[in-house]
C-alpha cells in the first residue's frame, strides 16, 4: 500500500502542467493555431511532396490538439515504414494503434483531406506551428520554474541551472541547424587555420610539458579529457602539476574540483612541489629553519597569486558542478576545469543504485558542460583491477580497463593513462623507480602516443624526460639556476603555518570560490 502511494506521489511530481487549465488561470488561451494544424495534416494526406519537409521540421509536440498529435504520430510511423500516406493507410494505422475512434473516425480524416490550397503554403504553415510550440514550451517551463521557486527545499544553484536548461531546451528542440555548403565550411576552416598560424604558442591550454603539448597542442576547448590510473600511481599529483603550470606559468585561470581531498591538503601538495622542501618539515617531523621561512615567502609568491580556484565539496552532484562551472567561466574567466575524481560525483537522483547508468549520466554531463562552456575538462577516473591480473607488457592500462561504464570511453575526446613501472613491484630494476609512461590511448583530434616521464615522489612532481634542457636545469644546482640556497630534497607532506610576521602568515590554505 505504501509503495502504491509512493508511486502515485512520483507520478504527481513528474506530471506536466495542463495548458488549458493554466490558460484559464491566466485568463488567456494557450498559443495555438488549430486551423493551421488541420491544413498541414490535410496537405500531408493529398500532397506527397510535402511529407519530407514536414517530417523533418515537425514533431508531435508542434500540434496543440491531442487528436492532431495522434494523426501526425500515425503518419510519422507510416513514413518510417516507407508506406505512402493516404486516407486508407492512415486510418488503418490509427486503428492498429487504437486511436481511430479517438480522432473522430474516417470522417475526420476525410474532412482534413478537403483542405484546399494547403500544400502550396506548407512551409509557411510549418513556421507558424513551430512558433506556437516554442511559446507553449516556454509557458510550461516558466510555470515549472515558478513552482520550484516557491519550494524552500530546492537548492538555488540547482534551480538556476534547471531554469537555464528548460528555457534553452524549449528553443533548441524546435530550432534545427541548416545544412551548410562545403565552400562556406572550407572558408571558415581556412580562416581558423590562418588564425592559428599567426598565433604564437599553442591553440589550447598548455600542460607545461613539452612532449605532451607537441601531441595535443594544449588542452583544446570543449574537450573532455579522461585521466585514468590505478590508486596511488600519481593521478592527483599529475593534474596538480597541470593546474599549477597553466595558472602560474601561463596565467590561465583554473578551477579544481577536489571530491576526495580537502583543499588545504591540495594546497600543501602544491607548496611541496613549488618549494621542494622536505615533507617532514611540513609535517612537523623536522624544524623549519629561519632561512627556510624566508625562502618560503619568496618561492610561494607566484603560487599564492595564481588564478587557481578550489572547490572541495564532497559527493558533488553533477548538476551543481555544472552550475558552478558556468559561474566560474563567466565571473572568473576560467580556462581549464579539473575534476578529482569522476566516480565520486553524484549523478541524477533517479539513477541512484544503478551505478553504471549513473556514471554514464555523469560523463555525458561533463562532456555537455565542456562543449557548452567551451572549456576543456580534465576528469580523473579509476581503473579496474583487470590490468593487475595481466602479465608482462599486458599490464599496461587499456581502454577496456575504464571502471564502471563504457560511456566514459565513448564520451571522452581524449583518454590518458598513467603507467608506473615501479607500481606494486612491477619492476625490480632500480632505474625504473619513478619511471612513468603517460599513455595517450584515445585522441579524437590527433595522434595517440606514449610520453616518457619521471615521477619524483619526494617533490610530488613529474619531469618530462624528452626535454633535455628541462632536465639539465632541473638536475644542475648552482647559484645561476636557483634563487635560493640548496636544501634537502623535497617530499610530500603537510604544511605548517608560515613564519610569524611573513607575507603569508595566516593567509593561505582555504579553497572555495572566494
Amino acid at each position: 500500500m505504501a509503495e502504491e502511494v509512493k508511486k502515485k506521489s512520483v507520478r504527481r511530481k513528474t506530471q506536466t502542467v495542463n495548458l488549458d487549465t493554466l490558460g484559464l488561470e491566466m485568463g488567456n488561451r494557450p498559443p495555438q493555431a488549430l486551423d493551421v494544424e488541420e491544413a498541414v495534416l490535410g496537405a500531408l494526406l493529398i500532397e506527397p511532396n510535402c511529407i519530407d519537409e514536414a517530417m523533418d521540421e515537425l514533431s508531435p509536440n508542434c500540434f496543440y490538439s491531442e487528436k492532431h498529435r495522434m494523426i501526425f504520430e500515425a503518419m510519422r510511423s507510416l513514413t518510417n515504414e516507407h508506406v505512402a500516406l493516404d486516407l486508407l493507410s492512415v486510418s488503418q494505422k490509427l486503428k492498429s494503434m487504437g486511436n481511430l475512434e479517438k480522432v473522430g473516425g474516417t470522417v475526420a480524416l476525410v474532412q482534413l483531406s478537403q483542405k484546399i490550397g494547403a500544400a502550396a503554403h506548407i512551409e509557411y504553415y510549418i513556421r507558424i506551428l513551430k512558433q506556437k510550440c516554442i511559446q507553449r514550451e516556454l509557458i510550461t517551463a516558466s510555470y515549472d520554474i515558478l513552482k520550484s521557486s516557491y519550494d524552500e527545499s530546492v537548492n538555488v544553484d540547482d534551480l538556476i541551472d534547471t531554469a537555464q536548461t528548460k528555457v534553452f531546451a524549449a528553443v533548441q528542440n524546435n530550432v534545427k541547424k541548416d545544412v551548410q555548403e562545403i565552400g562556406k565550411v572550407i572558408n571558415d576552416a581556412l580562416e581558423d587555420i590562418e588564425k592559428l598560424q599567426n598565433a604564437s604558442g599553442l591553440s589550447g591550454v598548455p600542460s607545461g610539458f613539452a612532449s605532451i603539448d607537441r601531441i595535443t597542442q594544449g588542452w583544446q576547448a570543449s574537450d573532455l579529457i579522461i585521466l585514468a590510473a590505478r590508486p596511488s600511481v600519481g593521478k592527483t599529483a599529475f593534474v596538480l602539476n597541470l593546474a599549477r603550470n597553466a595558472a602560474v606559468d601561463f596565467n590561465m585561470p583554473v578551477a579544481f574540483f577536489s571530491l576526495e581531498m580537502p583543499s588545504i591538503q591540495l594546497a600543501k601538495r602544491m607548496m611541496v612541489t613549488e618549494t621542494r622542501l622536505s615533507g617532514d618539515k611540513f609535517r612537523g617531523g623536522e624544524k623549519i629553519e629561519e632561512w627556510e621561512w624566508k625562502q618560503l615567502d619568496i618561492q610561494l609568491k607566484r603560487l599564492v597569486k595564481a588564478p587557481i580556484y578550489i572547490d572541495d565539496t564532497p559527493s558533488l552532484p553533477v548538476m551543481e558542478f555544472r552550475s558552478k562551472v558556468k559561474k566560474l567561466v563567466k565571473q572568473k574567466g576560467v580556462r581549464l576545469i579539473v575534476v578529482d575524481y569522476l566516480q565520486l560525483m553524484q549523478g541524477p537522483a533517479e539513477l541512484r543504485g544503478m551505478r553504471e547508468q549513473e556514471v554514464a549520466a555523469i560523463s555525458r554531463t561533463l562532456k555537455a558542460t565542456a562543449k557548452e562552456m567551451n572549456v576543456p575538462i580534465i576528469a580523473l577516473s579509476q581503473l579496474s583491477r583487470q590490468s593487475e591480473n595481466r602479465q608482462g607488457s599486458n599490464r599496461r592500462p587499456q581502454l577496456s580497463d575504464l571502471r564502471e561504464s563504457g560511456s566514459i570511453e565513448q564520451d571522452a575526446d581524449m583518454v590518458i593513462f598513467i603507467h608506473r613501472y615501479d607500481y606494486q613491484g612491477l619492476s625490480d630494476n632500480a632505474d625504473d623507480i619513478g619511471r612513468t609512461q603517460i599513455i595517450i590511448a584515445k585522441h579524437r583530434n590527433g595522434a595517440i602516443a606514449d610520453v616518457d616521464m619521471k615521477f619524483r615522489a619526494d617533490e610530488v612532481r613529474f619531469v618530462d624526460l624528452s626535454d633535455s634542457l628541462v632536465n639539465q636545469a632541473d638536475i644542475i644546482e648552482s647559484a645561476m639556476n636557483n634563487d635560493m640556497p640548496s636544501y634537502p630534497d623535497a617530499g610530500y607532506g603537510s604544511a605548517g603555518d608560515f613564519a610569524p610576521g611573513s607575507d603569508f602568515d595566516g593567509g593561505f590554505g582555504g579553497g572555495g570560490f572566494a
